[in-house]
C-alpha cells in the first residue's frame, strides 16, 4: 500500500534521509532507557540495599509503563500523525534519564525516586515504539523487510555502546559518579528532539484506509503473530537483562570482564544479525529464519545455565544476542506484508505484547531466582555442589526463560500452516 507523503520544502536541507537518521537515533534512544538501569543493579542492590525482585519489578515497571503508553496511543497516533508523538517521547526519555540520577537522592524513598524515573523514561521508550516503525514504513522505498531489519540493529548497536561506555566509565571513575552516566546519555533524546521538529515526515495512513483492530484480532493469523512478539521480547530481555547481574555474581566475573563479554557482546552479535538480515535478507524464508532461531537460543539458555565453565556460559549469553536478533523485526516484516493495511494500530498492538514479553520475561527471571533460594532442592544442591545460593537461584531463573524460544518454535510452525492454508484456500 502507498502510503501518504509529506514533501520536504525546496529550500529545505532536511530530506526524508534526516527522518531515516532520526529513527535510527530514535531506536539508540530506546536502548539507552531500556538497557542502562540494568548495568547499574548491582550498585542500586548495594547503595539502596534492594532485593533481585525490586530491581526485576524495576523492569517490570518500565516495560509495563510502555505497554500502558502503547494502548493509549494506538488509535491517537493515526489521527494526530507521528511528529507530536515522536517528540513527545524523547522529551520524556530526557527527563526520565536526568530522573534516574536525581530522584533518588531527592526522593523520600530511593526507590521510589528509581520507580518515577523509570514510569517517565519507559512512557518515552513507549512512544518511539509505537512510532518510529510505523514511520520508517511509511518513508519512500521498497524492500521493507531489509529496513526494518536494520532500523531495528540500531536498537544494537545503541545498547552495545551503553553497555561499552558504562562499563568502562565505571570502571575508570568508580562506582560512586554513577549519578553522572544517565546526565550524559540523555544528550542523545535532546538532540533527536531537534532533529525530529526539523525532519519531514509524513502524515499516517489516513484512517479509512485502516484495517480495524478488532478485524485484526479476530484473525488467527494476527493472534499466532501476538505470541511470537511475547516470545520474541521475553527471549531476548530475560537474557539481555539479567546477564550483567548474572556475570557479575552468578559467575564470579569481575563486572568489566563480565558485561563486555556479557551484554555487550550480546548487542553486537544481536545488532549484527540484524544487518546481515537487512543486506541479504530478501534472499531468506523469514519463517524458517526464525525456527532456526528459536532452536538456537534454547542451546544457548540451555548453555549458560548448565555449563561448568563461566567463560563458555558467558559466551552462550552472548550468542544469544544472535539468536534473538530476528524475533522482534521479523515477526514485525512477516505480520505488516501478511495485514499492509494495518497501519500504526497494527504496530502499536504487536509492540503491546513485545512489551509483555520483555517486562514479564525478567520479571519472572528475578521472581524465580528470589524464590529459588529458600527452596529446599536448591539449599540440598548448593551444599553438594558448592555452588552458592545466589549462583544457583540466578540460574534457575534463567533455566524457565527457555520456555519462550520453544513457544516461539512452535508458533512460527502454526504461522507457516495457517498461512499456507489461507493462500490455498
Amino acid at each position: 500500500m502507498n502510503h501518504p507523503q509529506a514533501v520536504p520544502a525546496k529550500n529545505s536541507r532536511y530530506t526524508f534521509k534526516h527522518t531515516l537518521y532520526a529513527c535510527y537515533i530514535g531506536y539508540i534512544t530506546q536502548a539507552v532507557v531500556n538497557n542502562l538501569a540494568p548495568l547499574l543493579f548491582v550498585i542500586f542492590q548495594t547503595q539502596y540495599a534492594l532485593t533481585f525482585e525490586q530491581v526485576g519489578r524495576l523492569i517490570l515497571i518500565n516495560f509495563g509503563t510502555q505497554i500502558i503508553v502503547d494502548l493509549i496511543s494506538v488509535k491517537l497516533v493515526d489521527k494526530i500523525g507521528f511528529r507530536i508523538p515522536v517528540v513527545a517521547a524523547h522529551i520524556l526519555s530526557a527527563i526520565g534519564l536526568i530522573g534516574l540520577s536525581l530522584f533518588p537522592e531527592i526522593f523520600p524513598s530511593a526507590y521510589a525516586g528509581l520507580v518515577m524515573a523509570v514510569i517517565i523514561y519507559a512512557a518515552g521508550g513507549g512512544l518511539i515504539e509505537v512510532v518510529v516503525s510505523p514511520l520508517v514504513d511509511s518513508l519512500p522505498g521498497d524492500e521493507k523487510a531489509s529496513a526494518m531489519s536494520l532500523l531495528h540493529s540500531f536498537y544494537c548497536w545503541g545498547q552495545t555502546a551503553v553497555v561499552l561506555f558504562s562499563t568502562l566509565f565505571l570502571w575508570a571513575f568508580g562506582e560512586s559518579l554513577w549519578h553522572f552516566l544517565p546526565i550524559i546519555w540523555c544528550v542523545i533524546p535532546i538532540f533527536n528532539t531537534f532533529l525530529f521538529l526539523k525532519a519531514p515526515i509524513g502524515p499516517s495512513v489516513p484512517e479509512e484506509e485502516l484495517m480495524p483492530v478488532r478485524s485484526l484480532l479476530q484473525s488467527k493469523l494476527f493472534l499466532i503473530a501476538l505470541l511470537l512478539m511475547l516470545c520474541a521480547g521475553a527471549s531476548e530481555l530475560a537474557m539481555s537483562q539479567w546477564s550483567s547481574l548474572f556475570a557479575e555474581t552468578g559467575l564470579h566475573v569481575p563486572k568489566v570482564i563480565g558485561d563486555l563479554l556479557g551484554p555487550c557482546l550480546f548487542a553486537v552479535l544481536m545488532g549484527l544479525g540484524r544487518v546481515i538480515y537487512g543486506l541479504k535478507g530478501q534472499k531468506l524464508n523469514l519463517p524458517n529464519v526464525l525456527m532456526l532461531s528459536g532452536f538456537l537460543c534454547v542451546a544457548c539458555y540451555f548453555t549458560t545455565v548448565f555449563s561448568p565453565s563461566p567463560l563458555l556460559s558467558l559466551l552462550a549469553c552472548a550468542v544469544c544476542g544472535f539468536s534473538v536478533a530476528l524475533m522482534w523485526p521479523g515477526t514485525l516484516s512477516m505480520t505488516a506484508a501478511r495485514f499492509p493495511a494495518g497501519g500504526t494500530a497494527m504496530f502499536g498492538v504487536m509492540a503491546i505484547c513485545g512489551d509483555i514479553g520483555a517486562s514479564a520475561g525478567p520479571w519472572i527471571t528475578g521472581l524465580v531466582s528470589d524464590f529459588a533460594q529458600s527452596a529446599p532442592l536448591i539449599t540440598q544442591l548448593s551444599e553438594s555442589t558448592g555452588q552458592s545460593l545466589t549462583q544457583l537461584g540466578l540460574k534457575s531463573g534463567l533455566l524457565v526463560g527457555i520456555l519462550f524460544p520453544i513457544l516461539l518454535v512452535i508458533g512460527t510452525i502454526l504461522f507457516k500452516l495457517l498461512r499456507k492454508e489461507k493462500e490455498n484456500g
